[in-house]
């Protein structure tokens, strides 16, 4: 069970990820304990992992101010995230267990009956994702390294959805893709379909700046 830091953490990022606190938006860290139902010390700790993912940052003089989003920073994320996760895949593909590949095969039938145009839902089946992948490559860098990179990238792309039906749909087959490849340990076609993904989260930053 996670301890309660992590869970303000939980609360607290998907609230920002899917806009309840808007970006740019200034709040105090007692209406953060209001809304998350947490006391002091474990909203201070999330709030404090949040600001060093650069989702938020804290003026102590002023309250909480929820970071905005870019086009420009989002492209410098997916830079440094296309690589890691290269590597990631490739080191999930080769170091997971057996356990861990019956998890994420399960996973990945999961996303492939998804047929939903609910972003909140599919969220919480990203962020599983994310996880199964970082866990099975038994490398506790890679999830420091990694899990700011694909909180602020899933931030962006769940922020500019215009057609979420058919983008959930996309977003879910190239996950699948990647735990299939991981789950038969093919390294080749883990680190192919990790770049295909990066590749379309790439196209979709330039449509979103067409689309202004």
């Amino acid at each position: 069970m996670a301890n309660k830091a992590d869970q303000a953490y939980d609360v607290l990022e998907r609230m920002i990820t899917f806009q309840e606190l808007p970006p740019g938006s200034l709040v105090s860290e007692a209406r953060l304990m209001e809304r998350t139902g947490l006391g002091r010390t474990p909203v201070r700790e999330a709030l404090q992992r949040l600001a060093r993912e650069r989702m938020v940052e804290i003026h102590p003089s002023q309250g909480v101010f929820v970071a905005s989003t870019s086009i420009e920073a989002q492209l410098k994320v997916l830079e440094l995230r296309r690589s890691l996760e290269e590597l990631a895949v490739r080191l999930a593909a080769h170091r997971a267990t057996t356990a861990q590949r019956d998890g994420i095969l399960e996973l990945a039938e999961v996303l492939a009956g998804f047929d939903g145009d609910d972003p909140e839902e599919f969220g919480d089946l990203l962020k599983q994702t994310h996880t199964v992948i970082v866990d099975a490559s038994h490398n506790e860098f890679i999830s420091l390294a990694m899990a700011p990179l694909q909180g602020l990238s899933r931030r962006f792309w769940f922020a500019h959805l215009r057609e979420p039906k058919s983008e959930l749909r996309a977003a879910a087959d190239l996950h699948g893709d990647i735990l299939r490849a991981i789950c038969h340990g093919d390294e080749t076609k883990a680190s192919e379909a990790s770049l295909k993904l990066n590749d379309y989260l790439t196209d979709f930053t330039y449509r979103t700046l067409r689309n202004q």
